[in-house]
Parts: structure tokens; C-alpha cells; sequence
């Protein structure tokens, strides 16, 4: 008799997969893992997230192929939650669950005009720019000359930077064919970030602020010039500062002493002001905003809080980045506030049930705790899930395979014809991608098509 605990790990991002390799890590325990991933693809974020010109932070899948190799773990990809499997199918299959699904859903802006055309979310452009299957058929006007990004966080910064580089800069990344063409023809000359605190607390990392000192054909300034701190903003950066709030502060400093050189294209760095309105007559032509000052609150910290002065420009394109949201999960609890499903450590509660615990379901990455920090942040993330987990069952004197009442799911997916992706097939799609990129000095090809991606590998198989 198979004595194996088998866990279910619902999404194949990087918290996914740091929780499956910590539990191939737990040399006393005999754990299986079976991964499901809506897409043909694994990854999710490092595929479809991460900017086409940061290559060596998607070097990381290299940890995930390494855990994937284990023989002890199966992948089911383009089977979607919620839909080909539901939560009573995986808890008659599987001893535990784990939740990582991360966020999908952006937050709004919330003001007039935001739903314009030409006003978008930095996920639509991220996605379409890296061919995610569900953001390929999406157009973005950019035969318009000023574009602003709404957030001072990374994900603002790589669509402002996308938008500034080149084609030429952009022809050995694994951007999409599409995209690359679309970006070729811009006439995009201004492009605006908008933060609504100022520079010590934005949220960006130097890494990426860095590389605007080195746009080939993109000038890059602070809006207004000079770099100025207020008082209590002084006081923290002398202070209490981390280190990389005092190196953000240098590059913002050297970006302020720039002067214009005649690139074709300009990048500001705009901060203390929020959005107020967008208008025009059907589309965006303006942005309206509203400039901010730090206020101290009672607590110590600083807020920004609205001034008289008010600010109004010509847009033609705005890209609101403010956060992600992730969203509700059939059968779970959900905080529709913070956008995650309510846990203890990682273990699920039920807060409409005196927020008893969930024995059997537990939640690692963004959809855990929101979507904060870098890839990396998800690896403790999934380590404090996954001892949670073990100690629960300990804890509950739970054996391996007392709640499994069904045999394997696949028995349940072929009945339900689901077309089923494993890893195998996902590494001949890789293969696939790679070989058409090295025939023009590129990462890879993607596709972008779902239906192509599973012809692809019924012919190589």
C-alpha cells in the first residue's frame, strides 16, 4: 500500500514551486505533489510577468525545472480551477491543498474617465507585451505622443521603460513579435510616472530606476528638476532609511542633474501627485491631476495629502499601476479588501465560521499574503505553508491517505476530456520556443495561442 501523502499545488508560479520544493525537502516524509496550471505553460509571473529585458531573473525557472525533475512530481497544465477541476474534486484526491494562484486583477484608480479608451492596466500591457494567451488580442494606441504610468512600483517602472527603449534595444529580448512591430511604429514621445508619495517612499528598487540613466534614445528627468526632500522625509532618509531607499535617492539625484541631449524621447519622474480626473471625447486627451504634500500622522508616518494646486496635461495614453488584486476561488473564503483568501500562516480560515481552520487547505504566494516583494519573497512565503501544513498533520494525528477517497486524477480528468499538458509536453513547447529564437539570436520564441501551443505538442510527441 502507497503510503505517500499526496498534495495538490494549484498554479505553477514561483510560490508554487517553492512550496513543492520544500516539500521534496522533508527527507522524513513521502510526498508526492501533482502541479495544475490553466496554462500549457508553467512559471505563471516569470513567463508572463517578468519584463522581456530582465533575462536573468527568468534564469530562476532553472530552480524550478530542477525541482520539477523529481520523480515524485506531476504536472497537469491547461487544466483550470474553477472549471476542469473543483475544490470537492481535489479533496477526495489529494491529503492537502495548496493555493497559489496568485493576483490577477489590478486595483482601479477610481476616478472619472477611467474607463476611456486608451486608459488601461499595466497588467493588460504586461501580458500583451509577453504574449500571456489571455491579453494577445489586445491593441494599444500607440501612435499617440504623451503616455502616463499611474504607480512608482516595478511594474510601472518596466512599462514606462518598455515604452522609452528602442526596437533595436528590445530585438534580442523574448518579447512577442507582435509587440516588438507595434513598438517599432510608436510615436510616443512623453512618457510621465506619477507617484502619489514622494521619491524616499516610492516603492521601486535601484536596480530598476537605475536603468533609465541608460536608455539609448530616452532622456530621463526628474519633473521639475531639482531633487528636494521635505523636513521629515530628510530626517527619515538621514535616519532609519534601508539601504536601498538611500541608493534610490542617489540615482534620483544623478537623474536630477541630467540635462536634455536631444534623444527622441523623454522619461519624467513625476512625484506628489495623484489623478484626478481623465478626459476627452471618447478616448483619453487629458489627465487631471492634483499635487500632493507629506503630512506627519500621529503615528510617525508620512501621508500624502491633496494641495490647491492642481495640474493638467494631454495624454493619449494612460497605464494605471497602483497593485494587483487577486481574485475569489469557488468553494474558498475571500477578503475582497486586501484581495487574498483569509489564513493563519498560510493555513486557511474561515472567518464567517469563528475563523476555524482549515486542516486540509492552505495558500502560499500573493493570493496569501498580497502581492509584495520580489520573486524571491515567495520562497519563505512557501516554506512557513508548507511547515504549517506538516505540523497540523502532526498536529491532528492526520495519516497519509485517510481523506483520499477517489484513485488518481487523471482517471477523473480523461473523463472530462480535459486535454491535459504534462511536463514533458511543456519541455518540447520549450524546445520549440528556443530553437525558433536562436534562429534570430533571441531567447525564445513564444507562442502566444493556447490552440497552438497544444498542436505544437501533439506533433512533437
Amino acid at each position: 500500500m502507497d503510503t505517500s501523502w499526496e498534495i495538490a499545488v494549484i498554479g505553477s508560479g514561483p510560490a508554487g514551486f517553492y512550496a513543492t520544493g520544500e516539500l521534496f525537502r522533508q527527507q522524513s516524509w513521502e510526498i508526492k505533489v501533482d502541479m495544475f496550471d490553466r496554462l500549457p505553460t508553467p512559471f505563471g509571473l516569470v513567463r508572463g510577468g517578468v519584463a522581456p529585458d530582465h533575462q536573468k531573473i527568468k534564469s530562476v525557472t532553472k530552480i524550478y525545472n530542477r525541482i520539477a525533475e523529481n520523480p515524485n512530481f506531476r504536472f497537469f497544465g491547461n487544466v483550470e480551477f474553477g472549471s476542469d477541476l473543483y475544490q470537492p474534486d481535489l479533496l477526495k484526491h489529494y491529503d492537502a491543498v495548496i493555493y497559489s494562484v496568485g493576483s490577477s486583477s489590478d486595483r482601479a484608480l477610481g476616478i472619472p474617465g477611467e474607463d476611456l479608451e486608451g486608459s488601461h492596466s499595466a497588467t493588460e500591457f504586461v501580458g500583451w507585451y509577453n504574449g500571456h494567451p489571455d491579453f494577445r488580442e489586445y491593441k494599444f494606441d500607440l501612435s499617440v505622443k504623451n503616455a502616463f504610468v499611474i504607480g512608482m512600483g516595478n511594474v510601472a517602472l518596466d512599462v514606462a521603460r518598455i515604452l522609452a527603449k528602442t526596437p533595436e534595444e528590445l530585438a534580442a529580448t523574448d518579447i512577442t513579435d507582435y509587440a516588438l512591430e507595434a513598438l517599432r511604429k510608436s510615436q510616443i514621445e512623453n512618457i510621465w510616472l506619477v507617484g502619489r508619495r514622494g521619491p524616499l517612499q516610492a516603492a521601486f528598487t535601484p536596480v530598476e530606476v537605475r536603468e533609465f540613466l541608460e536608455l539609448d534614445d530616452a532622456d530621463v528627468m526628474l519633473e521639475g528638476g531639482s531633487l528636494e526632500l521635505d523636513e521629515e522625509s530628510q530626517k527619515i532618509l538621514e535616519t532609519e532609511a534601508s539601504k536601498d531607499t538611500k541608493k534610490n535617492i542617489e540615482i534620483l539625484t544623478q537623474i536630477s542633474l541630467r540635462k536634455l541631449s536631444g534623444k527622441k524621447k523623454r522619461v519624467y519622474f513625476l512625484f506628489l501627485a495623484s489623478p484626478l480626473e481623465i478626459s476627452g471625447d471618447g478616448k483619453v486627451e487629458k489627465i487631471s491631476m492634483v499635487r500632493n504634500q507629506l503630512v506627519k500622522q500621529d503615528d510617525g508616518s508620512l501621508r500624502p495629502q491633496a494641495t490647491e494646486n492642481k495640474i493638467e496635461e494631454d495624454a493619449g495614453l494612460i497605464f494605471r499601476s497602483i497593485g494587483y488584486l487577486g481574485n475569489p476561488l469557488a468553494d474558498l473564503p475571500f477578503d475582497q479588501k486586501s484581495g487574498t483568501i483569509p489564513n493563519e500562516s498560510g493555513q486557511v480560515k474561515d472567518p464567517e465560521n469563528g475563523n476555524s481552520l482549515r486542516n486540509r487547505e492552505y495558500v502560499a504566494g500573493w493570493i496569501k499574503r498580497g502581492p509584495s516583494g520580489v520573486i524571491g519573497t515567495n520562497k519563505q512565503d512557501a516554506v512557513e505553508t508548507v511547515h504549517r501544513m506538516l505540523e497540523t498533520f502532526l498536529a491532528e494525528k492526520m495519516e497519509a491517505g485517510q481523506n483520499v477517497v477517489l484513485p488518481d486524477i487523471v482517471s477523473l480528468l480523461e473523463s472530462r476530456k480535459v486535454d491535459h499538458v504534462s511536463f514533458a509536453d511543456w519541455k518540447l513547447l520549450d524546445a520549440h520556443e528556443t530553437e525558433a529564437g536562436e534562429a534570430q539570436g533571441r531567447p525564445r520564441l513564444k507562442l502566444t495561442s493556447i490552440t497552438e501551443m497544444l498542436e505544437i505538442i501533439r506533433q512533437k510527441r
